[in-house]
């Protein structure tokens, strides 16, 4: 298999995944509504830079260090299950709280700042997600790789992964999504903080199982 088919394999696999529902889609989702658009693109850059860290993890060998040493996996494994659960907590407990929001794109920097490390820290408290990209490039790439591999395949999970979440920050941060959120924002939010809680409720006990 040529590098050009390696790499092209690789951008579908990975698009799949990403398209796929789950904590980081739930997080860009409901910060895209319930703040601006700025705001939804700056958590789209955070998931950005969380995948391409994790891609580079995976690229230099992150899967081999925690086969080694079982228990970094466990401790890993429960930090993100209890960040995550945590998370799913304070969107419940919020469920029924006003939004004060412009709907514009003037607010203060640092709170966009703040919807970045959000996004961020959400896309790092799943492990799997390197472990994922591990197993996707040891299937689809040589053994010894050519030095701007290991540049290319990060920059095309850059691309995927924010771009995606810049798709859905943009179509979410549009006034109708944004309508009808704030007329149902309690029952979507027990929903998103039900549906965050869970997930890392599963990580916490294949953390237990390991």
């Amino acid at each position: 298999m040529s590098l050009s088919v390696s790499l092209l394999s690789i951008a579908g696999a990975l698009t799949l995944g990403t398209i796929s529902p789950g904590p980081s889609f739930v997080m860009v989702a409901r910060t895209s509504v319930t703040q601006s658009r700025s705001h939804g693109l700056s958590a789209a850059l955070g998931m950005g830079i969380g995948g391409t860290l994790f891609a580079v993890a995976a690229l230099f060998g992150l899967q081999a260090l925690l086969s080694a040493v079982p228990g970094l996996h466990v401790i890993m494994k429960t930090a993100g299950g209890a960040y995550l659960a945590y998370l799913g907590f304070r969107i419940w407990k919020g469920a029924r709280e006003d939004i004060v929001s412009s709907g514009g794109d003037t607010l203060p920097e640092k709170k966009r700042a703040h919807s970045f490390g959000l996004a961020l820290a959400t896309q790092l408290s799943n492990p799997k997600t390197a472990i994922v990209y591990a197993s996707v490039f040891a299937a689809l790439l040589p053994p010894e790789l050519p030095g701007f591999v290991l540049v290319a395949v990060p920059v095309v999970v850059f691309a995927i992964e924010a771009g995606w979440y810049a798709l859905v920050a943009v179509g979410l941060s549009a006034s109708a999504p944004r309508s009808a959120y704030l007329r149902y924002k309690t029952w979507i939010d027990r929903a998103a903080g039900s549906v965050m809680a869970i997930l890392g409720i599963k990580l916490l006990f294949s953390a237990v199982d390991n």
